[in-house]
């Protein structure tokens, strides 16, 4: 016994109960962390992600928007498109990096370069046949990936009546 009246027997079994409520504690804790995890990841799972359609869908608008910008010797637009298209490019290697498809994208980047050079030296021959060598490497890449019936041209007319494409 010491001072306090409690044998060192009393006090390590209080000890030792104190511990045991702790550890009953942080392993309920444990258990209600590793749920909310798993509520998470299912969330994260669950969430929206643009197919790699949808990200070609949407380069075909920018590609479209590109070309006439271009054409028009809007190189402001035409800047801005063709970052579009990149920035899809680089969606679609982190979100689509499981599609074999995404193997191929590389070969997008030449003619990406080409296409971004013509505009910053606001040539639109180099513009023309910079975009068409676009065009062909879209087609080469839907060859490659077995989706050679997805054929990309130059467009004729301009889908979107609600945009000016020629500056004033």
């Amino acid at each position: 016994m010491n001072q306090f009246g409690i044998s060192l027997k009393h006090l390590i079994l209080g000890i030792l109960g104190f511990l045991s409520c702790a550890c009953t504690m942080t392993n309920k804790n444990d258990e209600v962390l590793q749920k909310r995890m798993g509520a998470m990841e299912k969330g994260l799972n669950d969430t929206y992600r643009p197919g790699l359609g949808e990200f070609m869908s949407g380069i075909q608008v920018h590609h479209e928007k590109l070309w006439f910008a271009g054409t028009n010797g809007n190189w402001k637009l035409a800047q801005f498109e063709i970052d579009e298209i990149k920035e899809a490019l680089i969606a679609i290697q982190k979100y689509s990096a499981d599609r074999p498809e995404t193997k191929e994208i590389n070969m997008i980047e030449e003619p990406i370069d080409s296409v971004s050079m013509a505009i910053r030296e606001n040539d639109e021959p180099k513009f023309k046949s910079s975009f068409q060598l676009l065009a062909n490497t879209c087609n080469a890449c839907h060859l490659a990936t077995d989706h050679g019936f997805n054929v990309i041209k130059i467009p004729d007319i301009p889908s979107f009546s609600n945009q000016e494409f020629r500056l004033k």
